[in-house]
């Protein structure tokens, strides 16, 4: 099997709604994803002979992922009260609501199901909340 891994980072906040203790309140990370992906074999004819996919369209998948992230508030739909999301977008910030508690062991599933959707085959996702702090999820 060949693998090609490749990474990126992003810039945001977040919180945990309904979580006791300090990840209730709203913090930031520096996140970085490191993305694999895998095929048993090789193209084998015309530009792309003898490799996966093209490296430079790999990165640039993750890269529009994690930009898509960066430097906004991640909160999970239903969790912050109407008067807040309009303050907030009164201000001016960018707000992004996923359907899911923006935890790393979530955010490396749906990163994975986003590259799947863009065809790759992927073998894992592993999503670092810290330098120190991280999940994978590497499909059923």
């Amino acid at each position: 099997m060949y693998t090609l891994k490749t990474e990126q980072s992003f810039d945001s906040a977040h919180f945990l709604h309904g979580y006791k203790g300090k990840c209730s309140n709203i913090h930031g990370h520096r996140w970085t994803i490191i993305a694999e992906i895998f095929s048993y074999n090789l193209m084998e004819d015309g530009q792309l002979r003898g490799m996966i996919v093209d490296f430079s369209d790999f990165k640039h998948d993750l890269k529009l992922i994690a930009d898509n992230f960066d430097h906004a508030l991640i909160y999970e739909k239903d969790t912050l009260k109407p008067k807040t999301l309009e303050a907030l977008t009164e201000e001016n910030f960018k707000l992004i609501k996923v359907e899911f508690r923006p935890t790393a062991e979530n955010f490396s599933k749906h990163i994975f199901d986003t590259l799947m959707d863009k065809g790759y085959n992927v073998k894992s996702v592993t999503v670092y909340e810290t330098p120190n702090n991280c999940a994978t999820y590497t499909g059923d």
